[in-house]
């Protein structure tokens, strides 16, 4: 049995992404941290966007960036300049070469392609057994979802936020590439929240993504036919699809952090990192690698790791709210951007606001659903 000082199970955006800040800090040089992944990490398997503030962290991977979005629904229509934000792109593939080129350098870091099938803390070690061998470490950082016990509770709503894209090729100029639609809202909402996501990558090139918060998926023919209807609704007839791309993203404020023991950490979205609010994960697994490092330097217990935040209680009550009243999401999110300032959007769901700035957001949104759901949730009524 082979004894590692960490292992981190799985090597998608968070298992990678905290790898690879362990590898540029001096303080992790001596001590020995296995990757262990089914799959070998080497074809675009997803992409990932988000917005923010001015020069950031992996610029250097960004595919597209938009410095204005287009918002639409049947109650407010805007292009909004971001100011000193952009919206980012990244393929994942090119983050996996980046950082597992790096890792590959270091060499008290060790990659292992198999399946792990059980992990478990013993107190003192903690084993990780994959279809092969039995491995233990003092500490594991876990991406995979052995469980899904927020799917087995009541407590926390649970919506899904799933999707289908397209990325189709014109043969003639049709898109502004300098405008990402970040939420069309005049498709037909069959009383859910959906939207169309469209991000023009050339004049000829762009992603349409059909997307869905609600309890439940679609059949793959029900999101391709809402595709093909939207591109043919845009006026363009002629175009070829040359990559696909789908998932389902839990929206939650189950308290994943509950999971975690002693000595194992769930990361990722298994880990609670994705938004509840909004289902993206790669900016908050940014800062939350970042967490995670400072906290080993200081504490040995992950079960000290997390702790509520008012915005955990922000997330709660609009899922909340969003369970009882699916086709609700259009008209929120209208409010949202329509009597608010991008920026302040913006930091309001990177939880960075100021109390100032989210009562002001709190006040602009329809507030009868969110009151019933505060007295709900703190009265039991």
């Amino acid at each position: 049995m082979h004894q590692y000082d960490y292992i981190i199970t799985g090597s998608g955006a968070s298992g990678l992404m905290l790898a690879y800040r362990m590898s540029k800090d001096p303080f992790f040089n001596k001590l020995s941290i296995l990757i262990i992944d089914k799959a070998k990490k080497d074809v675009n398997d997803r992409t990932w966007c988000f917005w923010e503030n001015s020069i950031g962290e992996w610029d250097d991977l960004v595919y597209k960036s938009w410095n204005t979005i287009l918002f639409k629904s049947d109650f407010f229509k805007k292009e909004i300049p971001l100011g000193s934000y952009s919206y980012k792109m990244i393929r994942s593939i090119d983050f996996y070469k980046k950082l597992r080129k790096s890792l590959h350098s270091k060499s008290n870091i060790t990659f292992i392609k198999d399946r792990v099938e059980q992990i478990k803390d013993e107190e003192t070690f903690v084993s990780v057994n994959t279809s092969t061998y039995q491995y233990k470490a003092n500490k594991v950082f876990n991406s995979i979802d052995f469980k899904k016990s927020f799917e087995n509770q009541t407590e926390y709503p649970v919506l899904l936020q799933h999707f289908k894209g397209w990325f189709v090729e014109t043969d003639v100029d049709v898109f502004n590439a300098s405008i990402a639609t970040l939420m069309d809202f005049t498709i037909q909402q069959k009383q859910n929240t959906r939207f169309m996501y469209v991000l023009p990558l050339s004049p000829k090139k762009a992603l349409f993504e059909y997307t869905l918060f609600s309890k439940n998926t679609l059949s793959n023919d029900a999101y391709e036919s809402e595709l093909s209807a939207y591109i043919k609704n845009r006026g363009i007839l002629k175009y070829k699809i040359y990559e696909k791309e789908e998932g389902v993203i839990p929206m939650t404020s189950y308290k994943f952090w509950n999971h975690n023991s002693k000595n194992i950490l769930h990361i990722g979205t298994v880990g609670g990192w994705t938004k509840a609010s909004t289902g993206y994960t790669f900016r908050n697994t940014t800062k939350k690698t970042k967490h995670v490092i400072d906290f080993l330097k200081k504490e040995s217990d992950f079960r000290n790791f997390r702790k509520k935040t008012r915005f955990w209680w922000y997330d709660l009550l609009m899922i909340d709210v969003l369970t009882k009243d699916n086709h609700f999401g259009s008209k929120l999110f209208s409010k949202l951007f329509q009597k608010n300032s991008v920026s302040n959007v913006f930091k309001f769901l990177d939880d960075e606001s100021s109390l100032i700035q989210e009562v002001r957001i709190i006040l602009s949104i329809p507030p009868l659903k969110f009151i019933k759901a505060f007295l709900k949730r703190s009265f039991k009524i």
